[in-house]
């Protein structure tokens, strides 16, 4: 079994309520989207090789401990149909983004 895992960006989102209500004057006027995501993005990690070039660094700490369950040979058995695959965001109230994140084979 393989430790390494596919994180694919499912979807980047921006909630304007909470950007309108919370987020300083100035910097509200250029927020948008996750600049550091693309929908359909995709890398290929573990724990070991670490976070991939251009990963946002905090949303590596959202979804690390994702990744070290997997690296354990842990699973999400009771969350998800097969138990090896899962749904994970960044925890940006704002404009959080969602991964899927995956084990695969060697």
């Amino acid at each position: 079994m393989s430790n390494k895992v596919k994180i694919t960006v499912l979807k980047t989102t921006f909630n304007k309520e909470y950007v309108d209500l919370y987020v300083e004057k100035e910097r509200k006027k250029t927020l948008g989207t996750c600049e550091v995501f693309k929908e359909g993005q995709e890398f290929i990690t573990d724990v070991v090789i670490g976070m991939p070039q251009g990963f946002c660094p905090w949303a590596w700490d959202d979804i690390y401990k994702v990744l070290v369950a997997y690296f354990a040979d842990g699973n999400f058995g009771m969350w998800t149909e097969n138990g090896n695959t899962t749904i994970a965001c960044c925890t940006d109230g704002t404009r959080p983004v969602f991964f899927k994140i995956e084990k695969i084979a060697a």
